[in-house]
């Protein structure tokens, strides 16, 4: 069945707040057995909407959903069921965001249409630009601390497809949160985000399983794609494993993909095929940062990391201001983690400024790591074009002294590391 929210009294002139047609539509497609949403012909302005089971909200290509301009209108989610809200709140700080879809399944958002953020509506110079301390996203910062944390959120759904359409203008916010999902699926998307903007990320995997991104383009201001297992807002601990990203390109002024944070869980049997990475600080980041007092940070877990049998084949990275491959499991009295271990690189070529980084600790050693017909060309100078305009080249880079320390099993086959 058909629901056009037009039939609903939405008006497409970029102005008139469609909140409610939309959702009247939603839930009457929902309760009706399900069907396809229609958004076309138009731009359809909207605050928070919730998606529901067996629902296809399909943005035809001449429609765009319009994300509000005002903070106000990005109210907090409430009655939230599968994110336990007790002692922890969303990642960041916020539950605010455009779409939300918790318990349903067979969902999906399809289209060539348009998911515009109206981004720029929330965010403001930055007075300490272009000398930011903090060495990064310098030239905008977030309007304040009201402004939206999410796009999309998935949490504990089942059947989850994304196709074919186009985020743009997003908001400092992470384009898409998959939390605790089953059978996700994203195909032809393109998540172009302003390098500018802070927090900015593209699809966090979290605590999920079958994931799937494919052709998609991911262009972001920070991460473009993120694999974790952070169970802090979760009754109980889940697996994130079975992840599959393959013919993807990849841009970011932090990581272009970054696996595991801080006290993360279990992380396993993942795949990384057929890639393209360009103007990113790092190309693959695995990163446990280090924390000498208990993490308060709500998007900081509560058990040991466990990272095991990633594979990352066939993948170019063009202009990579940092590392190509960063793993570095951090000193810390409250840094927890089991292992990292079990992890393939084959069929790399990488231009980049620094070398490969591998750390673990001396009582916690980064352990089987294998590069097989590898080509990493280390750049001595930024004044490369391709370096000189990325975006990640305003991040302040790392001065550490050592490459590979506190490693168990690292083998190199027919792999080149090149000064140019």
């Amino acid at each position: 069945m058909l629901f056009d929210i037009r039939n609903y009294g939405a008006v497409g002139n970029g102005e008139q707040l469609n909140t409610s047609a939309i959702q009247k539509a939603i839930d009457d497609c929902n309760s009706s057995g399900g069907g396809r949403v229609l958004v076309a012909g138009g731009v359809y302005k909207t605050s928070t909407f919730f998606l529901k089971s067996n629902v296809e909200l399909h943005i035809a290509a001449d429609g765009v959903l319009l994300g509000p301009s005002e903070c106000e209108d990005y109210p907090e989610i409430e009655n939230v069921k599968h994110i336990d809200t007790n002692e922890h709140i969303f990642p960041r700080h916020r539950s605010a965001c455009l779409i939300y879809c918790e318990e349903s399944e067979n969902v999906s958002i399809t289209g060539m249409g348009k998911i515009d953020g109206n981004g720029s509506c929330f965010v403001a110079e930055n007075p300490l630009a272009p000398e930011d301390p903090k060495g990064m996203h310098i030239h905008k910062i977030r309007l304040n601390n009201r402004t939206p944390a999410f796009v999309v959120v998935f949490a504990g759904c089942k059947n989850i497809k994304v196709e074919g359409i186009t985020m743009c203008n997003q908001p400092p916010a992470w384009f898409c949160w998959v939390h605790d999902c089953d059978y996700a699926f994203f195909d032809k998307c393109n998540i172009i985000a302003s390098p500018d903007y802070p927090n900015s990320d593209g699809i966090h995997i979290n605590s999920s399983r079958n994931v799937t991104v494919s052709n998609c383009n991911i262009c972001c201001g920070d991460d473009a794609l993120v694999v974790r297992a952070c169970n802090i807002t979760l009754k109980e601990n889940k697996v994130c494993e079975k992840v599959t990203v393959v013919n993807c390109n990849l841009s970011s002024t932090a990581n272009a993909i970054r696996i595991g944070w801080t006290n993360d869980g279990v992380i396993k049997n993942c795949v990384f095929s057929n890639l393209t990475m360009t103007d990113s600080r790092n190309g693959i980041c695995i990163h446990l940062p280090g924390r000498d007092e208990e993490p308060k940070f709500r998007d900081e877990g509560r058990e040991a990391t466990a990272i095991e049998n990633l594979s990352f084949n066939n993948i170019v990275m063009d202009g990579i201001y940092g590392h190509p491959v960063r793993i570095l499991i951090s000193e810390g009295k409250y840094t927890l983690c089991n292992y990292i271990k079990n992890i393939d690189f084959s069929n790399i070529r990488a231009d980049s400024l620094d070398d490969i980084f591998i750390m673990g600790r001396k009582d916690n050693s980064v352990k089987n790591i294998t590069f097989s017909g590898c080509t990493f060309n280390k750049f001595l100078s930024n004044t490369d074009a391709k370096f000189k305009y990325n975006k990640a080249a305003q991040i302040q880079r790392p001065e550490e002294v050592s490459n590979i320390m506190y490693t168990e099993n690292i083998q190199f086959r027919d792999t080149t590391v090149t000064i140019v």
